[in-house]
């Protein structure tokens, strides 16, 4: 169910910092017209930790009514309380979504033993595809292939957004878990190398912007055309990398207001990238053909 390239989308707000609803749906049905293979709504791309309860499940309410069943929805549920995670995995599966996204608790740094544990706990309280979500950079805690090893003997544990940047670990991981789980990429530049070691697919960054090419992008890697999927990455490469030229969502957000997609808000502690940021950001749109009013378009 989750191969290929699925979107960690973002959250867009009005003026006023409200969730902005309108929008959301339709940037819901630009991903699905441009061919995406699964969308991942309240991730930490969608700025989940300064949703409120109500809306977090809003956002994912309207992501599935858009959605209408084709395209699979992987509903954001991570957090250090595991019994927080458990109520919220419990509330997204009653409203119908198709899997869960669990980032591994961050600050409080659990041991191996308690993310195992912490996994195991949630698999059990609900019957929804989990896939781990393990980003040291930002939670301060790696998953390790070992333990991916025994998360992935629990049936409803599907797979893994990897997210170390350590190419060695994910070799690991795919070596080391079975073939069915499916090892995602965390990281837009590594879904080709990823795809080579066996990996299934992307949760995507840059698809927020370019949707049509990320999801062509990784449709080349799961059918072992790597020249198709090199040609593609040659092209968009520079937006993957100013995606990040200050902590994400901040670039993409202000990428996707420069497109004319929705309006450049953040909400606290996230603010407006820098000036020379945005420089940076608008000479990459400008050369891809993005930016609002361009008619070039990344894949031509």
């Amino acid at each position: 169910m989750f191969t290929g390239c699925g979107t960690a989308l973002v959250t867009p707000f009005n003026s006023d910092g409200s969730l902005d609803e309108a929008t959301l749906r339709k940037l819901v049905r630009r991903q699905i017209e441009a061919g995406i293979h699964f969308l991942v709504p309240c991730g930490t791309t969608g700025e989940s930790p300064t949703l409120s309860h109500a809306e977090h499940l809003r956002v994912v309410e309207i992501t599935l009514e858009e959605a209408k069943g084709k395209v699979p929805v992987m509903a954001g549920a991570g957090g250090y309380n595991t019994a927080e995670v458990i109520a919220l995995a419990r509330e997204l599966e009653a409203m119908g979504a198709d899997g869960l996204l669990s980032v591994t608790p961050y600050y409080n740094k659990p041991t191996q033993e308690g993310l195992y544990q912490h996994y195991k706990a949630i698999a059990s309280a609900v019957k929804l595809p989990i896939v781990v979500y393990s980003v040291q950079g930002r939670t301060g805690v790696n998953v390790e292939p070992a333990t991916l090893r025994r998360l992935s003997a629990i049936e409803n544990i599907v797979g893994v957004k990897e997210a170390s940047g350590n190419i060695g670990q994910m070799a690991q991981v795919v070596h080391q878990a079975p073939a069915s789980f499916a090892v995602l990429s965390g990281d837009d530049s590594i879904t080709i190398p990823l795809a080579a070691l066996g990996g299934k697919g992307i949760i995507s960054v840059a698809s927020n912007e370019i949707p049509a090419e990320m999801s062509q992008l990784a449709a080349c890697c799961l059918k072992g055309d790597f020249a198709g999927a090199r040609a593609i990455q040659q092209k968009i490469l520079p937006l993957m990398d100013v995606n990040f030229v200050e902590s994400n969502p901040g670039p993409v957000k202000y990428a996707m207001a420069r497109m004319g997609l929705l309006e450049p808000v953040w909400r606290l502690p996230l603010v407006e990238p820098a000036e020379a940021s945005r420089k940076k950001i608008d000479g990459v749109l400008e050369a891809l053909g993005l930016l609002m009013g361009q008619t070039a378009h990344a894949a031509n």
